[in-house]
């Protein structure tokens, strides 16, 4: 009791030395406040300017992230995963634009993630960024370009880029890890190059560097020179980590199909699991003689539809027993049978099936014809009319299809008729001799998707996927989305309910 009265006291004291030691010494008491008062507020909102730049660098990062991961390198090695596309890459850029222009940090941690994915859809934004990238070198400035981890370019046929300014853009761009030239570069192949630095060769040759870090390389040849005879010492540098590669070409090659075993360049990729080929005869005999032991997934399109050709048949011939995942193009037996008609016939077919013994997945494109040769089924290429082990078949372009034949045979909305074709193509790979061990087909295109699923989806699109459903459930095979996911007759019905 006489505690709590002796402290009680000794606080009145205390507070009556503060009052006259604050009238005697104003300036000094407000001092002392002063240090003694707390230089903010404890409270999270007010804590969040002095977190740490690696705390706010992983935040933007998930405020900016897209799905799935344009540079995650594992997500693109298969063919039936869905690519970005180019609204998906503005909208995104879009959200990082508006984050950059919230304060003078948050646009200095915004720079890596504005130019770590580029994406050059027309000549006027390589020449804006290749501008950049000067002014920021003559300027003394630390390059923007070091934060470029991938650059993918893919313009209309008139608005390609300039050579000069990808030149510049790659020469100030040593970090990329993946790059993608899809026809966007305005190389014209019979014009003297007054600048040495911007040839197809030179332009190929930029890529190159002992300290490369590219794994995902798309190119196109503009030149009427095989491709490996100008990307050989290219490819010898940056084969080290190279897991994804992508060749085209705009042309034909003027060149013999027999070329001195002499003159073939071997080149080893170790790491390459993925190979796209948009390739004449020619320079498929010459690939035929590289060495890639890890290769897993293929994707051809012949340009001269040389599909009995000698260098289709070395290429399978020496890599075909690795192959688990086979994308053929031009299916279209219209093509074929016009390629025939020009060409003699093959003694024998094309043993493509014992060739590719561990093929597990297919895919294959519905713009097919009824086959002259066996007008009873259709298959899914004209090369593969059967296979014991394949387990999944995919299929490019049904919203194509769907379309075109809804307007090639106009009728009721109501009536699928026009899509018996098409029916009876997907029926045609549910034959029990032909794909015994087939498990899944999937539909990779989007268009279709939305098609079958928005509110205004016709009511003879749902007949034809509900006929497709039912033959898949009757054999036992799954029917899938773009994104693996399963179709089912309940999805089918929610989008009748809405459309109607």
């Amino acid at each position: 009791m006489h505690l709590s009265k002796d402290t009680h006291l000794f606080t009145r004291v205390r507070h009556f030395v503060k009052s006259l030691s604050a009238r005697v010494h104003p300036r000094r008491h407000h001092r002392a406040l002063k240090i003694l008062r707390p230089r903010y507020s404890q409270s999270p909102a007010h804590d969040l300017p002095w977190l740490p730049t690696e705390v706010w660098l992983l935040i933007l990062r998930e405020a900016t992230a897209m799905f799935p991961d344009p540079l995650d390198i594992s997500l693109g090695l298969s063919f039936v995963e869905t690519p970005c596309e180019v609204e998906e890459y503005f909208a995104a850029m879009r959200v990082k634009r508006t984050l950059a222009l919230v304060s003078k940090a948050w646009n200095r941690h915004m720079q890596e993630y504005l130019y770590e994915f580029v994406w050059i859809s027309r000549a006027s934004q390589a020449k804006a960024l290749a501008l950049t990238l000067l002014t920021q070198f003559i300027d003394g400035k630390p390059s923007s370009g070091r934060w470029i981890r991938r650059l993918h370019m893919e313009t209309p046929a008139l608005k390609r880029c300039a050579t000069d300014d990808i030149r510049t853009i790659l020469d100030y761009a040593p970090n990329l890890v993946i790059y993608s030239d899809h026809h966007a570069v305005r190389c014209t192949r019979y014009q003297e190059f007054n600048d040495v630095r911007c040839s197809p060769e030179q332009m190929v040759s930029a890529l190159a560097s002992p300290n490369s870090k590219l794994r995902r390389l798309s190119l196109t040849n503009y030149s009427d020179i095989p491709f490996p005879y100008h990307m050989s010492p290219m490819l010898k540098q940056t084969a080290r980590n190279l897991e994804y590669l992508e060749l085209s070409s705009l042309s034909v090659p003027l060149v013999s199909n027999h070329l001195p075993a002499r003159m073939l360049p071997i080149v080893s990729l170790p790491v390459l699991q993925s190979l796209k080929l948009t390739l004449d005869n020619t320079t498929f005999a010459v690939l035929a003689s590289w060495k890639m032991p890890s290769l897993r997934n293929v994707s051809v399109v012949s340009s001269d539809f040389g599909y009995a050709g000698q260098g289709f048949a070395k290429f399978f011939a020496a890599h075909g027993s690795k192959i688990r995942q086979l994308e053929l193009g031009h299916s279209s037996s219209l093509i074929v049978e016009h390629n025939l008609s020009l060409h003699p016939p093959p003694i024998q077919q094309i043993p493509l099936g014992d060739w590719c013994p561990n093929l597990r997945e297919f895919i294959c494109s519905a713009d097919a014809e009824w086959n002259w040769q066996n007008p009873d089924w259709i298959a899914p290429h004209v090369l593969l009319p059967g296979h014991p082990h394949l387990q999944f078949i995919g299929i490019r372009d049904i919203d194509k299809r769907l379309i075109d034949d809804a307007s090639a045979f106009p009728s009721n909305i109501e009536d699928d008729a026009p899509f018996f074709s098409l029916a009876e193509q997907i029926s045609s790979l549910l034959f029990h001799n032909a794909f015994p061990s087939l498990r899944y087909i999937r539909d990779l295109s989007r268009v279709s998707h939305t098609m079958r699923t928005c509110q205004h989806s016709e009511a003879r699109v749902l007949k034809f996927w509900a006929k497709i459903l039912s033959r898949c459930g009757d054999r036992r095979v799954w029917l899938e989305d773009y994104r693996g996911v399963n179709i089912t007759i309940r999805d089918l019905k929610r989008a009748g309910l809405n459309a109607a």
